[in-house]
């Protein structure tokens, strides 16, 4: 008996590490995953939660201690009450220089009793300009909502309360880049983009509402960590599963969205999207290579 429990164990233990392996780095604590980035005395620490302030004088944020491949990094956000016209509050992931990968949540603030638009973007080597927005079918301001970018070698899907709503598509056999060989930190953050947020920039901030405050909690990271000084390349290789490891993201039921999540998008599309620049005949005359073979980015 004894020795058929030490097997057990053996193996239970085995089960955990492999587990542990798999998920490369998953936790919901800000300090363990975050650290701020500027604007250290505009953050308001309570309990389970953390405050972003913007007031006339700075905005604030945060960035992750370390860089990811591939996996899912998710947030749970309050976005600011009432009149928020102006602000801005993000929430992506993106890697350094100027050829630079980036997958971007930009939620736009709006007037009192008007709707809070989402604004989405895809960096490939530097190159954005590939934005769509939409409005969400609740307001994101009564009460914590998930967020979610998952990235894998054939998809980067942004989710909202794990519903997608947008998804670009590896796409590399047409000649079109897929971001896939270079590490990505996270990052968030509070600031006023009165110029251009909120109705084209015609309606400003009205800092008589300040601080304008966005609330967090549940942060999750659970993707493959990239050391610092290992090679792009190496870590890409360190990141995709082989014979010797298996990760989740890699799971072949991963490669494209299930019928369901399928049908959730082309709800979003049909009910909730208001820009794609895909069909943004007057800013690019021909179409961009990537809308032209892809159903639903």
């Amino acid at each position: 008996m004894s020795r058929f429990f030490g097997f057990f164990f053996v193996g239970l233990t085995l089960m955990l590490v492999g587990v542990a392996n798999a998920m490369a780095n998953s936790s919901n604590k800000f300090d363990q995953l975050f650290q701020p980035s500027w604007a250290f005395d505009h953050f308001i620490h309570e309990r389970d939660l953390l405050k972003l302030k913007l007031d006339k004088f700075s905005g604030a944020g945060f960035t992750s201690k370390s860089k990811y491949m591939f996996g899912k990094v998710t947030i749970q956000l309050k976005l600011v009450e009432g009149d928020s016209a102006g602000t801005v509050t993000a929430f992506y992931m993106s890697s350094d220089g100027p050829s630079h990968n980036e997958f971007d949540f930009e939620f736009l603030g709006n007037i009192t009793g008007e709707p809070y638009s989402v604004q989405t973007n895809v960096y490939v080597n530097g190159v954005g300009n590939r934005e769509q927005r939409l409005n969400l079918w609740f307001d994101p301001t009564k009460d914590f909502h998930s967020y979610s970018i998952f990235w894998n070698q054939r998809q980067v899907v942004f989710l909202v309360d794990e519903t997608p709503i947008r998804v670009h598509t590896n796409m590399e056999h047409k000649g079109i880049p897929f971001p896939k060989d270079q590490p990505m930190g996270v990052y968030s953050s509070i600031w006023n983009a009165d110029d251009w947020a909120t109705q084209g920039g015609r309606v400003k901030t009205d800092w008589s509402h300040a601080p304008f405050i966005a609330t967090y909690k549940n942060f999750e990271i659970n993707a493959c960590e990239c050391p610092v000084s290992v090679a792009a390349m190496d870590n890409a290789k360190k990141c995709t599963s082989s014979e010797g490891k298996k990760y989740w993201w890699d799971e072949p039921n991963l490669a494209e969205l299930n019928l369901h999540q399928s049908h959730q998008l082309m709800w979003v599309r049909a009910r909730h999207i208001f820009y794609d620049y895909c069909t943004d005949t007057a800013r690019f005359p021909v179409s961009p290579a990537e809308c032209v073979h892809h159903r639903h980015n």
